[in-house]
C-alpha cells in the first residue's frame, strides 16, 4: 500500500489550501493477500472504475476535513471490494419447469388466442 496526501477540493476556507488532507492510496491488486485467482479476476472486474496503469487500484477521498478519517475512508472502499470479491458466485443449476408451470402457460396462450379469435371480423356470406 502506498499512500500519498494531497490538498482537498471544495470550499474550506484558507484551511483547505494549506492542509494535506485528501488522501490517496495506491495497491497492486496482486499484492493484496488472501485472494486466489479467480478472486483476482472478479475484483479486477469489479474495480474496474478505480482501476489504473497495470493492474494499480486507486483511491482518492476527500470528503473529510480531517487526513485521518479520509485513510479510514479509503481502506473502507478498499475493503468493501475485496470482500466482494472474495465472495464466489454461486453456480446457477438448470432446471427443468414442472408439468403444472408448463400446463398453466399452455392454458395461458389458449386464453389469449380465443380473445383474439373474437376481435376478429366475420364475413356473413
Amino acid at each position: 500500500m502506498e499512500w500519498s496526501f494531497t490538498t482537498a477540493r471544495g470550499p474550506g476556507g484558507q484551511h483547505v489550501n494549506k492542509a494535506s488532507t485528501a488522501a490517496i492510496l495506491r495497491v497492486r491488486a496482486v499484492d493484496i493477500g488472501g485472494l486466489d485467482d479467480a478472486a483476482l479476476e472478479r475484483l479486477r472486474a469489479i474495480a474496474i472504475s478505480v482501476l489504473v496503469g497495470d493492474g494499480e487500484l486507486l483511491y482518492r477521498c476527500d470528503l473529510h476535513r480531517s487526513q485521518l478519517q479520509n485513510r479510514e475512508a479509503c481502506e473502507g472502499r478498499l475493503r468493501t471490494m475485496v470482500s466482494q470479491a472474495a465472495i464466489r458466485p454461486k453456480v446457477r443449476k438448470k432446471t427443468k419447469p414442472t408439468w403444472g408451470s408448463v400446463q398453466r402457460r399452455l392454458e395461458g396462450k389458449k386464453k389469449d388466442a380465443q380473445r383474439k379469435q373474437g376481435r376478429r371480423w366475420r364475413d356473413e356470406n
